[in-house]
């Protein structure tokens, strides 16, 4: 079960930015529980799948690899998920300043289910950010020689983060609208710390298994 525990903190890595903001927009939307819900499930279809090929496309390498190999494969898997998270940190410092959502943001208002389904998908399966997290869990799983199921807690959980806006306005009703932009506007300013936080706990993780390779 270590992997299944180990992925669960890169679930903040994958909301935090426009993908929890958008799912703030929603919430407040029109039809807000339609709007929700579709974002939710364009999101689950694919971070599922892109944390599928990546699992899969390592296990196959895994496969294929002689016992004699075994040692300098995982080694070169360890070197792989050391790239892919130095990478999220950069790109998560990099955009650490832009404190204003973009401006097609304010058109989710009047969102539809159809749209909100499409951005779901996009923005968690192919904004650059979620496809090298994804990636990183999909390795990682493989990589320690766990089964497939057990990177459903980290898609999980992702799912759950980006259903809390909607959640809140279920239970706090009409207050939700009030307390909404606030927690928008704190994630917006503040969301890229947790991110890099939890980033630098695996980039540690990983320095320490190629030490000890």
């Amino acid at each position: 079960m270590g992997g299944f525990l180990t992925v669960l903190p890169l679930a903040f890595v994958m909301i935090a930015g426009p993908q929890i903001i958008s799912a703030v927009f929603l919430a407040t939307s029109v039809e807000w529980a339609r709007n929700s819900l579709a974002y939710i499930v364009g999101a689950a279809i694919s971070i599922t799948l892109m944390v599928t090929i990546a699992y899969l496309v390592v296990s196959g390498l895994k496969s294929s690899a002689d016992s004699s190999s075994s040692g300098r494969e995982g080694q070169a898997l360890d070197v792989v998920l050391l790239a892919l998270l130095l990478f999220l940190a950069v790109n998560v410092y990099r955009k650490r300043n832009q404190a204003e959502p973009p401006k097609w943001m304010g058109k989710l208002q009047d969102a539809k289910p159809k749209f909100s389904f499409k951005l779901g998908f996009l923005l968690l399966g192919v904004f650059p950010t979620d496809i090298v997290t994804s990636a990183t869990v999909g390795t990682k799983v493989a990589r320690d020689g766990e089964p497939l199921w057990h990177t459903l807690g980290f898609v999980a959980l992702t799912l759950l983060l980006l259903a809390i806006p909607a959640l809140l306005v279920v239970v706090t009703g009409k207050r939700a609208q009030a307390l909404l932009p606030r927690v928008r506007d704190w994630m917006n300013t503040n969301s890229w710390i947790v991110s890099e936080i939890v980033i630098a706990l695996f980039i540690g993780i990983e320095i320490s298994s190629l030490a000890g390779a």
